[in-house]
């Protein structure tokens, strides 16, 4: 009998998925750099030699998991989203809501902010190619079309201010409230007494402040 094409496409997604689960729990736990392709090997339950087939270099399966990994909370974030969609929704609104969207990266996906702490700076080290960022990369350039569609929005009802450059706002939101939500989610805070929901509760307000029109 032949081979079960179907059969195995399945069951090789099957794998890859364990591969990508486990390689971002590994990842998330420890920092990228520390973690090898055995270990990973060994989470997922599979042979080396199996792993290296998926992913031939260390710096393609952390990008694959990082691609992966930001990519299932954006479809979970767009089906939160559109829980709340409404006739006339202004563009201050869907600001709110992306702003709110860091705010709940907190309070419910901790890991996946340690592991992007712990991506940067492998980014960083230089050990990852710009051809094998391109996944990525392309993934965060969805996320800022999403991001534009709020500019949008503004020039339908004016209700946020479009002075600044759209890519720029896109940035300077994105890594600013990014940088405040992973630093507490990896324990930097201040003091021990500092209210983390308040202090990002400040932090989204003032954003709101300087974008919607008053």
């Amino acid at each position: 009998m032949g081979r079960n094409l179907e059969k195995d496409a399945v069951e090789m997604a099957a794998k890859n998925q364990r591969i990508l689960e486990n390689g971002f729990r590994i990842f998330a736990e420890n920092t990228i750099e520390r973690v090898t392709m055995n270990d990973v090997a060994d989470g997922a339950r599979i042979a080396i030699s199996s792993l290296y087939r998926y992913y031939s270099t260390k710096p393609k399966l952390v990008m694959a998991v990082a691609t992966w990994a930001w990519s299932q909370y954006a479809e979970e974030n767009a089906e939160r989203e559109a829980a709340l969609e409404k006739p006339g929704r202004t563009a201050a609104e869907m600001l709110d809501f992306y702003l709110e969207s860091f705010l709940d990266l907190y309070r419910h996906h901790a890991d996946l902010l340690r592991f992007n702490q712990f991506f940067n700076a492998y980014l960083s080290s230089g050990a990852v190619s710009e051809e094998e960022k391109k996944p990525y990369l392309d993934m965060i350039r969805g996320l800022e079309a999403r991001f534009a569609g709020i500019y949008r929005a503004a020039e339908r009802d004016g209700t946020i201010k479009t002075d600044m450059p759209e890519e720029k706002a896109f940035s300077a939101t994105l890594h600013l409230m990014l940088a405040v939500v992973s630093r507490y989610a990896v324990g930097l805070a201040y003091n021990e007494e500092t209210d983390v929901e308040e202090e990002l509760r400040l932090q989204k307000e003032m954003l709101m402040q300087r974008f919607v029109k008053q």
